[in-house]
């Protein structure tokens, strides 16, 4: 998922629905809360609702909850006061304070400790924030987009995040899903880190071809866009010629994820394997096996109950 020109590249269905989502909720104000793995796309789909939003006029604001030190993150947060301790020679607005009028992106929220989760939930509550070390509450007018790749719900019940303060950033959920679950978006992509690659080390145009691309269909993925684009990038850098191969991409596959294909296999036992397989590595999940096979859900559905019924025959054989 990359944003051109306000706008999101994507092939995949899901994301399209998602996109539609972000769309119609971007004019409230309502919180948001964005799920998914890293390098998913989060930040940028975070940056497409404020671009839809009345706020737009007004630049983002954003903090990594997990990048600043916890001893610092209430003053990045909420500003401090001069002399409120060791080292602030002068008043500062936090983050709050600068997103006044706008959207405030909580990156990385699940890494929030527990006693800014609470000053975090009244910031929410009431409108209003109080500076470290300051006397009077200060009004902030924030729209609160929060992102995480941990599942809040399960820190919940560990008693390491509040349950009011998620169900208060859980308005509007949106869990965007892997790039292993949306195939024509990791073949969009990939052509377009390609070109881009290309352009922006002035280099002649180059391709990939459709075996490279087919085998990039192959690993999981588990760094999702951002690992794609590394890996597009120093193949476009390596190779000499003007077509990337498979050669090129030097992926480290492993075997386990191949289906082991062999001669004397019937058409049939090979469908039923990588049928079987793709259901083991989507845990399951029928839509997301059924994309990345490039047949129906009902077509998935008719395969799987006539191996049922094999199954069912041969046992009574």
């Amino acid at each position: 998922m990359i944003q051109i020109n306000q706008s999101i590249l994507t092939a995949d269905a899901d994301m399209r629905k998602i996109l539609k989502v972000a769309e119609n909720i971007a004019s409230s104000r309502a919180s948001v809360l964005i799920t998914g793995e890293s390098g998913t796309g989060k930040e940028l789909l975070a940056r497409y609702i404020h671009s839809k939003s009345p706020r737009a006029q007004k630049r983002l604001v954003a903090i990594n909850c997990a990048a600043v030190p916890e001893g610092l993150l209430e003053s990045e947060l909420f500003g401090h006061e001069k002399g409120s301790f060791t080292g602030a020679h002068q008043s500062k607005p936090g983050k709050f304070e600068i997103a006044s009028g706008s959207t405030l992106l909580l990156d990385e929220m699940g890494e929030l400790p527990l006693l800014l989760q609470s000053k975090l939930l009244r910031a929410l509550q009431e409108n209003e924030i109080e500076r470290v070390g300051g006397r009077e509450p200060i009004k902030v007018d924030v729209r609160i987009i929060a992102t995480t790749n941990k599942d809040l719900k399960k820190l919940v019940q560990q008693g390491l995040f509040r349950e009011d303060l998620y169900y208060r950033l859980n308005v509007i959920p949106v869990h965007i899903p892997p790039l292993r679950a949306r195939p024509k978006d990791l073949i969009l992509l990939a052509k377009h880190f390609t070109e881009h690659a290309c352009v922006m080390n002035g280099l002649a145009t180059k391709e990939i071809s459709q075996e490279a691309l087919n085998h990039l269909l192959i690993p999981q993925w588990p760094g999702n866009i951002r690992e794609l684009q590394n890996t597009i990038e120093r193949a476009v850098l390596l190779t000499q010629k003007n077509i990337i191969e498979i050669e090129d991409l030097n992926l480290q596959v492993e075997q386990a994820s191949v289906a082991p294909f062999s001669p004397g296999m019937t058409l049939m036992d090979a469908e039923r394997f990588l049928i079987m397989k793709t259901l083991e590595y989507t845990e399951q999940n029928r839509t997301q096996a059924a994309k990345l096979l490039g047949i129906s859900i009902r077509t998935l559905r008719n395969k799987l109950n006539e191996y049922k019924r094999d199954g069912e025959h041969e046992q009574t054989v």
